[in-house]
């Protein structure tokens, strides 16, 4: 999956398949997790928050299936 770098202090890029509904996060410490049947309104919600760390802790973690890739 290709991933857009994002400029966070929590995040490196993300990347994300609207048809599978995959989200893919990779970490600044460079872990890379994915994260299952996320809706696009999520993906779309972090990518114009104002902070991704504090959105990726209120929207995300704790709210889907998730696997470490890397």
């Amino acid at each position: 999956m290709r991933r857009s770098s994002v400029d966070s202090s929590c995040l490196r890029a993300v990347g994300y398949d609207a048809s599978g509904r995959l989200l893919e996060l990779e970490f600044i410490a460079g872990t890379v997790y994915d994260y299952a049947a996320v809706p696009p309104s999520v993906h779309d919600g972090l990518l114009h928050a104002e902070s991704l760390g504090r959105y990726f802790n209120r929207h995300i973690r704790g709210h889907f299936r998730y696997r470490r890739v890397s």
